[in-house]
């Protein structure tokens, strides 16, 4: 049996019987007027953060959701978008599907504002997406792509970049830790499959996105996720695991590399009203300004003492320089 079919069969069990530990129960229920979240949507909310953020969803996106869980994140892009088939949902297993079905039945008959069409829910396979290129405003996937292996994480991404429109957006929550693992987790292939030994450093991470022509990166949250300790896992070491809200979005390739943004802010703080670098970048006296990666290691190299850098909060909300 492949990695894969574990991972089936084991949200195949959680669609069937709902699995409240099965993920992190940290994710936000958003509470907007109107929105009524069935709890059941709840409980099988399968995911390690959030891929809802109003910012993303102006202008009535077309919204693709891959791994549908119990539906609950797509009521909440559909909250936003209120359109026949507006929310794409795709999953590999039929009983989440008709789980996810029966969900949006219910949030129904909850919310005077919502209709089961609004979800338009596919089949489909992370790997080989029924979506045809460039049709897609926001995609997202929570707590799905480390779980796949490494060719088969980059053909993932690969089709998240292929159905996405120019400048449309890959949002996602994964766990991600920066300690090396053992072969024997690496290879456990349910612990793959719970979210747990398939996580992979951050630049790891981003690298992915990048290689395959994401032009600029937003790290927007950062927080802990899970302990493997010795008592429970194959390990002879504590690893530390935590979660990230990222967003990958199709900008063109600058010369100079990706965008990424890990939540610096640069400060200027000199005699004149602003900073003009000559590249692009102003910055007004006494104003934060969030700036990219290689924005704040270029101003860092200019050596002036009246410009502060911070570091990386890995906490960024949108602005900045680029």
């Amino acid at each position: 049996m492949s990695y894969l079919e574990t991972t089936k069969n084991v949200y195949k069990a959680a669609a069937l019987t709902p699995d409240v530990g099965l993920c992190c129960t940290t994710n936000p229920v958003w509470e907007l007027p109107g929105l009524k979240i069935p709890n059941i949507m709840q409980e099988m909310n399968y995911g390690c953060g959030s891929t809802v953020h109003a910012r993303d969803l102006m202008h009535n996106p077309k919204i693709l959701y891959v791994g549908v869980g119990g539906g609950m994140e797509l009521l909440q892009f559909a909250y936003f978008s209120r359109q026949k088939q507006g929310v794409i949902g795709v999953d590999a297993v039929d009983e989440m599907l008709d789980a996810c079905r029966r969900n949006c039945v219910e949030a129904e008959a909850m919310n005077d504002w919502f209709k089961s069409e609004f979800i338009d829910l596919h089949k489909g396979d992370a790997l080989n997406l029924p979506i045809a290129n460039n049709s897609i405003d926001v995609a997202a996937q929570n707590c799905l792509f480390n779980i796949f292996k490494e060719d088969d994480l980059k053909q993932a991404i690969h089709e998240m970049y292929r159905v996405l429109k120019p400048h449309g957006r890959l949002v996602m929550s994964d766990p991600i830790c920066e300690q090396p693992m053992n072969a024997v987790l690496r290879d456990d292939e349910r612990l793959r499959a719970l979210c747990l030994s398939g996580s992979l450093p951050l630049d790891d991470y981003v690298k992915m996105l990048t290689d395959v022509g994401f032009g600029t990166i937003e790290i927007r949250a950062r927080k802990p996720y899970r302990i493997l300790d010795s008592k429970h896992y194959p390990t002879d070491e504590l690893i530390y695991i935590e979660s990230i809200e990222v967003a990958a979005i199709k900008d063109p390739m600058p010369d100079d590399g990706p965008c990424v943004f890990t939540g610096r802010t640069a400060i200027y703080f000199g005699s004149d009203t602003f900073f003009d670098d000559g590249k692009g970048h102003v910055l007004l006296k006494n104003q934060p300004v969030a700036v990219c990666d290689k924005t704040a290691w270029a101003l860092s190299d200019l050596n002036r003492d009246d410009i502060f850098i911070s570091n990386a909060t890995y906490h960024y909300d949108g602005g900045g320089c680029c």
